[in-house]
């Protein structure tokens, strides 16, 4: 009997648990370990900031779902994974033995990183969890209530570091609240600002893209441009905020410029770093800067000396492809949890005060689910053949992925972007820069109603698939 230890509910780790499960037979142990009692799909939190979706409608309670998938099941946050003890000690003090271990804790989001942000100790809001977005909501609507008596409000959305990702989801709901004020008779009311660590518009963490828009190649920096434009949204990119008070954003930008914007409502994406867990050896020695970078995410097999050697010298063979630790064959990362070699986009630039700023590489969402089902398969291989060879690799420098930016959710008037990219990270060797180092017949842009419809379809569907109902496997990630 083998017992398979997965930390953390997310896409990639709850992902990995139901395929575990479903390949492994019944005398195989799947045991989740989550602080969370939820599955959350986060694509619907930008809806939740806005109001016009309830936090309850984008989870799913895991506990029938394991109860009746044959998973074992505890609440509770991993502190320390012993690695030659093969055991995981969590935050009430008992300890797990494990056989195979996949670290899919997810994010800690970095607030602390960005003094004044955030919606505890700060002055910010975030989409990033349900409670910080029904938080957003609150917020935004009293703005909504200003501008209806007449008070004309500034509303900034973007990221609130300047290693931050997530980008999308930030474009995602300022584009929501511009769409949202239109409907309402509130434009004209609401200043918008676009405030990014980009170091273009429409790069998003991932490189400036090349699209295939019906034929025709166009930069996504030129699409999101006219985007901006058309929505009269003020953008600031290159930037981060050096500090942030009550209604004020002290702000830095690559140009060597500074200034402090006012403001009456922010949704600031934080930093993402590792969870706090500490990796301990037999002798009782910590061993946390071996096992991860020094952002707490941990190491796999990429080219982790690749990221000093700058962007012009960055190949696709610097990514991961098994996303195993080098140090220890059965522990495994996916999803956010893995430290990427280097960012995918070149670096905004390096401001007055000496940050780097340098959108951090996304991982989460279709491209977390492929990797934890992987994680699952190779793990499930292993057992079942009694052997450690890894038999299946997927490098996000060859995984594709797909993404859906609501405007606004309305099945009758609403729009949404969908944007589709192969592979995910660009492979200059195989594809031409011209085209971003990417597959022009698979990177595609639309826009329009039919998106928007799509975006609701994924919202049910992909809930169902991870709530295991009959024929959730036949869904792919």
């Amino acid at each position: 009997m083998s017992k398979v230890i997965v930390l953390g509910a997310g896409f990639a780790g709850h992902t990995a648990a139901l395929y575990l499960r479903k390949r492994l037979a019944e005398i195989h142990e799947v045991h989740v370990i989550s602080p969370q009692s939820y599955f959350q799909f986060m694509p619907s939190l930008v809806w939740v900031g806005v109001g016009h979706m309830k936090p309850e409608e984008t989870i799913i309670d895991l506990m029938p779902v394991y109860r009746k998938q044959g998973i074992r099941f505890t609440i509770d946050r991993a502190v320390e994974i012993h690695v030659e003890k093969q055991a995981v000690v969590t935050a009430s003090g008992e300890s797990y033995e494990y056989d195979y271990l996949i670290n899919a804790t997810g994010p800690y989001l970095n607030f602390e990183g960005t003094s004044g942000l955030g919606p505890k100790v700060g002055y910010t809001h975030s989409i990033c969890t349900k409670e910080h977005a029904g938080q957003a909501a609150e917020a935004y609507l009293k703005a909504v209530q200003k501008m209806k008596a007449g008070e004309r409000q500034t509303i900034v959305a973007g990221t609130g570091h300047a290693g931050s990702t997530c980008q999308g989801a930030a474009f995602e709901y300022v584009q929501n609240i511009h769409y949202d004020l239109l409907h309402q008779g509130l434009r004209d009311m609401c200043d918008l600002v676009w405030f990014s660590n980009e170091a273009k518009l429409g790069d998003l963490g991932m490189g400036a893209f090349v699209f295939n828009v019906k034929g025709e190649l166009r930069e996504s920096e030129e699409l999101t441009d006219w985007l901006m434009r058309d929505c009269n949204i003020r953008c600031m990119i290159g930037s981060r905020p050096i500090k942030i008070e009550q209604n004020k954003l002290f702000w830095e930008n690559v140009r060597g410029e500074e200034g402090c914007l006012d403001y009456d409502f922010a949704m600031l994406i934080p930093q993402f770093i590792g969870q706090k867990i500490r990796y301990i050896n037999a002798e009782g020695e910590d061993i946390s800067d071996k096992m991860s970078n020094p952002a707490g995410l941990m190491k796999v097999d990429a080219d982790y000396e690749s990221g000093p050697r700058g962007y012009a010298n960055w190949k696709a063979e610097d990514w991961p492809s098994a996303y195993q630790s080098p140090l220890y064959p059965n522990i495994f990362a996916a999803g956010i949890a893995f430290a990427p070699p280097h960012p995918i986009s070149a670096p905004s630039g390096i401001t007055a005060s000496g940050v780097t700023i340098h959108a951090a590489p996304p991982r989460t969402g279709m491209i977390a689910c492929i990797i934890g089902r992987m994680v699952a398969d190779n793990i499930a291989d292993m057992i079942q053949n009694d052997d450690t060879i890894i038999r299946r690799r997927i490098p996000m420098s060859k995984m594709p992925a797909a993404c859906v930016a609501s405007q606004r959710k309305s099945i009758a008037t609403g729009s949404a972007i969908m944007v589709a990219l192969y592979p995910v990270v660009p492979d200059y060797t195989r594809y031409p820069v011209e085209h971003g180092g990417r597959n022009m017949k698979l990177t595609t842009y639309e826009i329009g109603k039919a998106s928007a419809w799509i975006k609701r379809i994924l919202h049910h569907m992909f809930l169902y698939k991870m709530a295991a109902k009959p024929g959730w496997s036949y869904i792919p990630e």
